[in-house]
């Protein structure tokens, strides 16, 4: 197959007329350019040059390929373009994936800012509410990074954003809001609790907490998403376990924290071999890190009351 040099050499002499010219443009030798341009003849098995005593010209087979030729040296040259172009951060198209309880509170205001650095990337998003689902399709390249709790396998980078709070969001009435009241995972068992779907991964993550705190919850009704779990505590069917991150700006109601405080870690996911741009945005998830809002709260010296959350 042709190489770009050799191209380049005959498609350099075809516009100056001029293997010596040629050569000068080309910053080589009229050896050098001579053994490029034998080499395709030699490839294409035809004389794509006649050598005049002044200069030289297209042989028909010469003017068969020239369009091609040039065809093939513009789109290396895109090829270079675009790649450097992203390799700077400013084109491309990256692949983000997230956690669905994450991708308001957390990923937009961050992807807000690195767009406007980056307008002329385009972004595509999936969301999930597994962790080990996203994983799985990072692992089958669906994705270019994923911001997400941390999954139960995964071999590729993984970066710390920080931790959130996982709080029970209680129904009207509850007597887990009077104050002094016990709020640990037994104390939740022993009333009606909103569950989750087994594609959520707080089901299973959920269960085994209460496995290992020698309780079984009572659930009476599940749902994939977080947020849903919120609002149907908040209709008085039970009381939910919630990440944070869940409860949104326009969430009302009552959020009490367990006792002892239960949190969970956001990470960052990134394939082996990820490119600038997506080591941009991760750069720019750690550095921002879990909101204030979403942090766990500190121990408390004492019981605590229930709050009325009111964003």
């Amino acid at each position: 197959m042709p190489t770009l040099r050799a191209l380049e050499c005959f498609v350099a002499v075809l516009e100056h007329g001029s293997l010596t010219e040629a050569a000068r443009r080309l910053h080589t030798s009229q050896p050098a350019l001579s053994h490029q341009l034998a080499s395709l003849e030699r490839e294409l098995r035809t004389p794509l040059l006649h050598r005049l005593p002044r200069g030289v010209s297209a042989t028909s087979a010469g003017r068969a390929v020239e369009r091609d030729a040039r065809a093939a040296l513009a789109a290396a040259a895109a090829v270079t373009r675009v790649g450097r172009a992203v390799a700077a951060g400013t084109t491309g198209r990256l692949r983000v994936a997230c956690v669905e309880s994450t991708t308001a509170p957390l990923l937009a205001p961050v992807l807000a800012d690195w767009r406007a650095e980056h307008p002329r990337v385009q972004l595509e998003l999936a969301e999930f509410s597994s962790a080990d689902a996203l994983a799985e399709h990072l692992h089958s390249d669906g994705a270019d990074l994923g911001l997400t709790p941390r999954p139960t396998n995964w071999v590729g980078s993984t970066r710390l954003v920080g931790r959130e709070e996982v709080v029970l969001v209680l129904p009207p009435g509850s007597p887990l809001a009077e104050p002094g009241a016990g709020r640990t995972l037994a104390d939740v068992a022993a009333h009606p609790v909103v569950g989750f779907s087994a594609g959520n991964g707080l089901a299973a993550w959920l269960d085994g907490l209460a496995a290992a705190a020698g309780v079984r919850f009572e659930i009476v009704v599940r749902t994939r998403s977080a947020a849903t779990a919120a609002q149907l505590a908040c209709a008085g069917l039970g009381t939910a376990l919630v990440p944070v991150s869940a409860l949104g700006d326009t969430f009302t109601g009552t959020v009490v924290p367990v006792q002892p405080v239960l949190e969970r870690e956001l990470v960052v996911l990134m394939p082996s071999g990820s490119d600038e741009l997506a080591g941009d945005l991760a750069r720019a998830l750690v550095d921002r890190g879990v909101p204030s809002h979403l942090s766990p709260r500190p121990a408390p010296h004492s019981e605590p009351p229930a709050e009325n959350w009111s964003c």
